[in-house]
């Protein structure tokens, strides 16, 4: 028997599937321009880091910056990919008035880098392989500005031409939060290779999202809405949960999802329709006849790899494997390049990776967030916490006694002076000999025979509070493991 359904119990059935590809613009950290001598500086007066080049004055040729090349190479042997051995410069046509020349010069049907992979940590830990498809060459356009104009908009013209490299991802990715961890990972590691500042603030990352919605356990994908010019991760998850919500919306009450470009309005998290979405025919691209076609040598390419850091993933295993650390801790030390170069300096100083690492990612990044700097502006030299923790570990201080003494480090309140002087001058060293201590707990006991009783009795939580009268007795000086095991020798 055939049994009809509703349309309402026809979209319960369906369910849709997410599918997302990320193209992220990031701005190469070379001194000049992709094409002309300009500088490349962030914060400089509108218009005055600009060349004729720059400016789409006709008769000036442009000249290839090869250190770009040279960090697209990086990059692309850092993702395993392919390095193209020649590669080709198109003149990609449009006309908006921070572009002067009327196109702009990027890599179309040849790229620098194709066919590479980044792997991801999802939230269960589970590592997910991302595609990227390619990673190409382009310059910069200039930059519209809106604020304090008075309702007009001016154009500045310091950011057209520098180096970008557009990393194209696969369709890949299934959420907002996939998406985020891809970007974070894809941040992590331009930095770490030293390509880019990736400042997001300046622009030196930024990236368009590419959504679509198809049903669940169907291949093919769905029509494209593309979100330009997100500029943050929280933007990011934002923008993609919304345009999930209003498509998947469309696509259930029967709609055709538009394809086209949207932007994303932070004020009221949602996407605003921008332009029908361009097609690859519509930028009229060609061959640009001022650029000669690129050819890397293999010589090349081995020279940028032998120049090549340990990359994060390596370094975290690494860390695991030397130093007896789990993957949470490893992973978060291994993410940042001058932490970790701290972390090992600090270890080979003191010879205690565990409580290094502890120390680290406690009170110095405690710190470090507290006063907005970073590891390179820590006021605490890798000398100095390495000298912590080897008094920790011998027990020549506690605990509490480290931290006051870590304080007043980072304080700057005793400058030119080492841990074990600061120890010696305020009296910090830690108490260990058995005989006083045991006269001291002894006396204690004495005076709270009440709460003995009580304790004798089965109030077991007074165990802590005899320790506490012995640790202030000292000063705080008393070594807790030593307290400890008096006490228990003493009360049973």
């Amino acid at each position: 028997m055939i049994r009809l359904i509703t349309t309402k119990q026809l979209k319960n059935l369906m369910q849709w599937e997410t599918v997302i590809g990320l193209e992220v613009h990031v701005q190469l950290a070379t001194k000049t321009k992709l094409f002309s001598g300009a500088p490349v500086n962030y914060g400089f007066e509108p218009n005055t880091s600009v060349s004729l080049l720059d400016l789409g004055m006709p008769g000036v040729l442009p000249a290839l910056n090869l250190e770009a090349v040279r960090l697209a190479i990086k990059f692309g042997l850092s993702i395993a990919a392919e390095i193209a051995p020649i590669s080709i410069f198109s003149r990609k046509h449009y006309f908006y008035p921070d572009l002067p020349k009327g196109y702009q010069i990027t890599q179309h049907a040849l790229p620098i880098v194709k066919n590479g992979h980044l792997e991801i940590a999802l939230a269960d830990n589970e590592l997910k392989r991302i595609s990227i498809n390619r990673a190409h060459l382009e310059e910069d356009a200039g930059k519209s500005v809106h604020e304090g104009l008075g309702g007009l908009t001016g154009i500045d013209l310091n950011r057209a031409g520098t180096p970008l490299l557009e990393i194209v991802s696969a369709p890949d990715l299934n959420s907002a939060k996939e998406a985020v961890a891809y970007l974070k990972t894809l941040h992590t590691l331009v930095r770490y290779i030293e390509i880019s500042s990736a400042n997001m603030q300046e622009g030196a990352f930024r990236c368009d999202a590419n959504v679509s919605m198809r049903p669940a356990g169907n291949n093919s994908l769905g029509t494209r809405v593309e979100i330009k010019n997100l500029n943050s991760f929280r933007f990011v998850e934002q923008a993609i949960n919304y345009e999930v919500n209003r498509q998947t919306k469309i696509l259930e009450q029967g709609g055709i999802v538009k394809q086209e470009t949207r932007f994303f309005n932070a004020q009221k998290k949602a996407t605003w329709p921008m332009r029908i979405k361009e097609e690859a025919e519509d930028y009229r691209y060609f061959p640009d006849p001022d650029l000669l076609p690129l050819k890397i040598e293999p010589e090349l390419i081995a020279a940028v790899e032998a120049s090549m850091p340990e990359l994060p993933a390596a370094k975290q295993k690494r860390f695991m494997q030397q130093y007896g650390l789990s993957t949470y801790t490893a992973t978060l030390l291994a993410t940042d390049r001058e932490l970790a170069d701290y972390f090992e300096k600090v270890t080979a100083l003191a010879a205690n990776p565990k409580l290094t690492a502890n120390w680290i990612l406690g009170e110095l990044a405690a710190a470090l967030n507290r006063d907005n700097c970073n590891i390179k502006q820590s006021k605490i030299s890798a000398e100095h916490l390495a000298d912590l923790i080897r008094r920790i570990a011998d027990q020549t201080i506690s605990e509490k006694i480290a931290k006051l003494i870590f304080v007043k480090l980072w304080n700057g309140d005793n400058k030119h002076q080492t841990v074990d002087e600061l120890i010696t001058k305020k009296q910090l060293a830690q108490i260990n000999d058995k005989d006083y201590l045991n006269k001291i707990a002894t006396n204690i006991l004495t005076q709270h025979q009440k709460e003995v009783k009580s304790y004798q009795a089965g109030k077991k939580q007074l165990f802590s509070f005899f320790v506490g009268q012995i640790i202030q007795a000292t000063n705080g000086k008393a070594n807790p493991a030593v307290v400890n095991q008096l006490l228990h020798d003493m009360l049973f």
